[in-house]
């Protein structure tokens, strides 16, 4: 962005955030002349964001800074039952005005050209952390303010008070569907389909039988391989491993044999002329070659894993678990609890997806894609 889009970016959110003066604060009249207190620090916040406008790198603190007053400003006013649920204009004028700022902010630090490594690894950080953050603050500013229920949408504040509120019955969930279950099944998906690959590649057929059947078996749905996986293991997690196992073992397949099969014909030939066997052939060439194929699909499973643990509790489970916990609640109306299990599972899952991307990277430093 250049300079002059961004000063009338920060002119309009500091103009916004000034009319919050002039307008009812609640659809009671409201005003927020009648706190000083309040009164300075909107002044102060729409000050700091008008002057980031002509700062030079300054910019991003005074930006940031403004951006934070405004919000803070707020998240106190909703603690008011006056405005809480009947936000007036001057309240939603405050509410544009800090998201513009917010966003002027993420976008000059995302423009940030930083020739430091671990400069760079922390605006690499950073940027998608405050862009989260100013999403959050959206979700809870709108849910609070226009009175949404609870039932209907709860507020991330609330979602996060159950949370740390229901941590004992979260730890026994996560047990019982991500370390039983996902990774359990995971681990035997992943290695079979892995295993089942390397036999493929060394015999042409067993691959030209398999693939068409891998197709056919990725495209039944969960909700119809869950029943049988029951009937067959029981309500416990091993029915849920084995569902886990069946949804990652093709894709594993597929990418596993695309990746032994991507070795050059250069390299198989200088193979062949040192008079290498194919287990020497194997873990020299075609395994290391297959080595991104075989993250692709680790990283690709980490989230099919996942999922498949929680859709496959829907039917029939103990009375535990991410996914029986979720059709419970939901069915109590306690939507608190829901997205409690949901943030449950997203920190799970994206914690599982980072794993594995940290283990690609450790494996294939020598990949093209890493040297770059």
């Amino acid at each position: 962005m250049s300079v002059r889009p961004e000063r009338i970016t920060a002119g309009i959110a500091a103009a916004v955030m000034l009319a919050a003066i002039l307008l009812p604060l609640s659809d009671d009249g409201l005003r927020l002349t009648a706190s000083p207190v309040h009164l300075a620090i909107t002044i102060a916040a729409a000050l700091l964001v008008l002057s980031a406008g002509w700062t030079g790198r300054s910019a991003v603190v005074t930006l940031g800074l403004g951006a934070l007053l405004g919000a803070s400003q707020t998240i106190i006013w909703l603690g008011r039952p006056d405005i809480a649920g009947n936000a007036g204009t001057g309240f939603w004028a405050m509410v544009i005005g800090v998201w513009l700022a917010a966003a002027l902010y993420v976008t000059r630090l995302a423009a940030i050209k930083a020739t430091n490594a671990s400069t760079r690894r922390v605006l690499d950080l950073a940027v998608p952390l405050l862009f989260g953050a100013v999403l959050f603050y959206l979700w809870e500013v709108a849910v609070r303010g226009f009175g949404v229920p609870a039932v209907l949408m709860p507020a991330p504040s609330a979602i996060v008070t159950r949370f740390v509120g229901a941590l004992p019955v979260l730890g026994e969930d996560f047990v019982q569907t991500f370390v039983r279950g996902v990774l359990v099944g995971y681990l035997i998906g992943c290695s079979g389909g892995l295993l089942v690959a390397i036999l493929a590649h060394r015999f042409a057929f067993l691959g030209r039988g398999l693939l068409p059947l891998g197709n056919f078996v990725s495209a039944l749905p969960i909700v119809g391989i869950a029943p049988i996986m029951v009937m067959w293991f029981g309500f416990d997690w091993p029915s849920k491993a084995a569902v886990v196992a069946i949804i990652t073992f093709f894709p594993m397949l597929v990418n596993a044999l695309a990746g032994l099969a991507a070795a050059g014909s250069i390299e198989r030939d200088l193979m062949r002329s040192y008079g290498s066997t194919y287990q020497q052939t194997l873990t020299r060439l075609y395994l290391p070659a297959a080595m991104p194929f075989i993250f692709n699909a680790m990283k690709i499973n980490s989230t099919l894993a996942l999922i498949g643990a929680i859709v496959a509790e829907f039917f029939g489970t103990p009375t535990r678990g991410m996914g029986f916990r979720i059709s419970i609640e939901a069915a109590r109306m306690s939507l608190d609890m829901v997205w409690a299990e949901i943030l449950l599972a997203a920190l799970a899952g994206m914690a599982f997806y980072g794993a594995v991307a940290l283990a690609e990277r450790v494996t294939t430093f020598w990949h093209p894609s890493y040297r770059n």
